[in-house]
């Protein structure tokens, strides 16, 4: 009988029964002279002593404006050294963090600040060419979160300042009395079902996750890993800060957004030993005209994640970039994130073709969707997940839940596996119609509902199509009503602004109808190929190749 698709990551390193602020202390007790976290870009540097002590401020000003244990707190704002010290003193002084993603336009930022009811919002003035302070001040006319907001640059030394009236015996009696089954963090992730849902994860989750991560690349305190990735996704917040602390070695920030030739700077003069990217980030490094004149002698390894990397790439960073034991990883926000992650070791097809092997105290099973059996190794069916990893829930949205965590405590991913017989995973599509543009995931639904309210269309269908550059891209088919005859730059005008950049489609098609099957149920799948056919990008290997 052919074994069965399912793995258990049976470990001889137990889990850590802690929070996250009891595993910080003893990170600095042991390593409290070495640095912590640099920011290139701010000129920032802290030891752990010093990353300690202004995590300290930060959870006493929290205290002191009235956030109590389980109150939400948002940070709004890219890659800089606050937005670390947030994520590490909410954690402390228990409350949860909610992270905004830094892309948010009008829209986005007011239905997740009104779904977690963020009590106190840390924010940046902008990003980019968006304006938060102008957003925010829109938003109150009609929404009462949150109570109080923090702008970097302008009010974030007064707010600290306020911190003074807590006492080191008030905190201390905070962090007592915290658990480590506590939720610590509200991750909003896009799903098939329109708007995103806020992935609640705990102290257990997300410190385990992130320890574990840091073990399949041995980390010691000697690592200094470079992390342009954002750190509203757990890619930087956990893969990126928490698998680096908890082996006490030193988050290298290069800054508040990916620059390539910036993060190659950052590795040379920082010395950098582990480089974070989505594929696109790497392919970019590589591309850039001084790519030649940077240093990588230093760097040993790495993640690799987000969408499917280019064998050619691959082989790339492991040569020119020095990467030998670059990691593959998957999963997903609501498992905190990773289930699967390859060795540093591990042989170079296994992390070219493969997303590795189950993780330390996890279960994970390859089923038929249909029917929720265990299919044989080398049979493709959903993957599932279960263990310590496995969020809380949906804030606030047990129905929604329920969707994806069954009886017995399986995640189900909605992602297309196989397993081999060595136990390596190999993600071939989804069941969901996620789209994955540059490690983005972007709901469909979300795009559609929005544009549905456009007054001159009838019908609309957003799927996504090949690219090279970031895996897939937006693209909408549009049913105009009988006697509108806009084109496709009117209706980008109608999106700017109003949703994130990154959703708004790159490509448009007007239909008069679209494929359909006999039972009335739309074809994405032949529309996929439809488009790629017709923009020329049907030689370009898609994550939805082999739906």
């Amino acid at each position: 009988m052919k074994k069965l698709s399912y793995a258990n990551g049976a470990s001889n390193i137990p889990l850590k029964g802690q929070t996250i602020g009891e595993a910080l202390r003893e990170i600095v007790e042991k390593h409290g002279d070495r640095e912590a976290l640099v920011v290139v870009e701010q000129g920032y540097r802290a030891t752990y002593k010093q990353f300690w002590e202004q995590t300290t401020q930060v959870a006493k000003a929290l205290m002191a404006a009235g956030i109590e244990t389980g109150d939400r707190v948002g940070i709004w704002a890219a890659n800089r050294y606050e937005w670390v010290l947030v994520q590490f003193a909410t954690a402390r002084m228990g409350a949860i963090m909610v992270n905004l993603n830094p892309g948010y336009k009008m829209e986005g930022t007011e239905f997740v600040l009104k779904q977690s009811t963020v009590k106190l919002l840390i924010t940046a003035q902008g990003f980019k060419k968006t304006d938060y302070i102008d957003i925010l001040n829109t938003i109150r006319l009609h929404c009462p979160y949150p109570d109080r907001t923090v702008i970097l640059g302008r009010n974030w030394d007064k707010f600290l300042e306020q911190g003074k009236a807590i006492t080191d015996e008030q905190l201390a009696e905070r962090e007592a009395s915290l658990s480590f089954d506590d939720a610590v963090n509200i991750q909003y992730t896009s799903g098939t079902t329109g708007l995103p849902k806020g992935a609640t994860l705990t102290h257990h989750n997300v410190l385990n996750d992130g320890f574990f991560i840091g073990e399949r690349m041995f980390y010691t305190e000697n690592d200094r890993v470079c992390i342009p990735v954002p750190f509203y996704h757990c890619f930087g917040m956990v893969l990126g800060n928490m698998a680096t602390v908890t082996h006490g070695a030193c988050m290298v920030i290069p800054g508040e957004v990916f620059e390539p030739e910036l993060v190659m700077r950052t590795v040379q003069e920082e010395k950098c030993t582990s480089l974070y990217g989505v594929p696109t980030m790497f392919i970019a490094e590589l591309a850039h005209p001084n790519f030649h004149q940077y240093d990588f002698s230093t760097l040993r390894t790495g993640i690799m994640s987000g969408s499917p990397c280019p064998i050619d790439s691959m082989e790339q960073v492991l040569n020119k970039m020095n990467m030998k034991g670059i990691t593959i990883c998957y999963g997903m926000t609501e498992t905190s994130p990773v289930s699967t992650q390859t060795f540093a070791d591990d042989p170079v097809e296994k992390r070219v073709a493969t997303v590795g092997t189950v993780h330390p105290h996890v279960e994970i099973k390859i089923v038929d969707p249909a029917t929720g059996v265990i299919l044989p190794r080398g049979e493709r069916g959903e993957f599932c997940a279960r263990g310590y990893l496995v969020m809380q829930g949906y804030w606030n949205d047990p129905e929604g839940t329920a969707k994806v965590i069954d009886s017995n405590g399986w995640m189900h991913s909605g992602d297309i596996a196989v397993m081999d017989d060595e136990g390596y995973v190999s993600i071939t599509g989804r069941i969901k119609d996620i789209i994955i543009r540059g490690g983005e995931n972007i709901s469909p639904k979300e795009i559609e509902d929005f544009l549905i309210r456009h007054e001159g269309i009838l019908d609309v269908q957003v799927i996504g199509v090949p690219s090279e550059k970031y895996g897939e891209e937006v693209m909408a088919w549009v049913r105009r009503k009988p006697g509108f005859d806009y084109t496709e730059v009117e209706l980008l005008n109608y999106c700017k602004g109003r949703i994130a950049t990154f959703k708004i489609p790159k490509f448009w098609k007007f239909v008069e109808d679209f494929p359909m099957t006999a039972a009335g149920k739309i074809r994405k799948v032949e529309m996929r190929e439809i488009s790629a056919k017709e923009l020329g990008l049907d030689k370009i290997k898609s994550i939805h190749t082999e739906d």
